[in-house]
């Protein structure tokens, strides 16, 4: 599929990004030594302990899901934590498709996954410019974008409750969507603290 092989081109962008920042005539395996093996963990946890909303377990198991993501470091996980939500969005995008063309949902449900779709469809562009953003060093730029996917998937979930009895099919993605985009705010948000101003 599309986003996948865009996902897997990302993830040889992302190695050759943190392989030339790296100082000139410093060897790949003393950029790896020097990273720790825990970093996964020990970023997840910090989110977790400074934020009740976000999920340990979620940011864990999808980071560690990412061979690259053992081998980096906050930089590379703030842009892994981006590709994972710009993946769950487009991967939205098409089950939301599928959903349209089910007979299972009345005419307000209907509306409201037209509604996310558009929203899912805006949210995806916005991860994308993100992530440029992000390369370019526009890091309170990519703050606000990303608050701002946080807020799409809020959106769409509240639209189905809007009816009384009213059940989103979408929650699982919707869930997903804002936990990644907050645990890349959070790795954002750890990585400029540890940037020289």
């Amino acid at each position: 599929m599309l986003h996948s092989s865009f996902f897997s081109q990302s993830c040889y962008l992302i190695f050759f990004f943190l392989i030339t920042i790296a100082p000139l005539g410093t060897s790949c395996s003393t950029i790896l030594s020097g990273i720790s093996n825990d970093i996964i963990d020990q970023t997840c946890e910090k989110c977790a302990n400074q934020s009740i909303i976000l999920s340990y377990s979620l940011c864990s198991t999808s980071l560690q899901a990412i061979p690259v993501s053992h081998a980096t470091n906050l930089q590379g996980l703030a842009l892994i934590a981006l590709e994972l939500a710009l993946q769950n969005a487009t991967d939205t995008l098409s089950r939301i498709q599928v959903l349209l063309n089910s007979t299972d949902f009345d005419n307000f449900a209907l509306a409201c996954l037209k509604d996310c779709f558009q929203l899912y469809t805006d949210a995806a562009w916005t991860i994308a410019h993100s992530l440029g953003a992000f390369l370019s060093e526009n890091y309170e730029i990519t703050k606000t974008w990303t608050s701002g996917v946080m807020e799409t998937a809020a959106t769409c979930q509240e639209g189905f409750g809007e009816k009384k009895g009213g059940v989103s099919p979408l929650t699982k993605e919707n869930y997903n969507l804002f936990q990644l985009c907050g645990i890349a705010l959070c790795i954002i948000h750890m990585f400029t603290l540890a940037v020289p101003s």
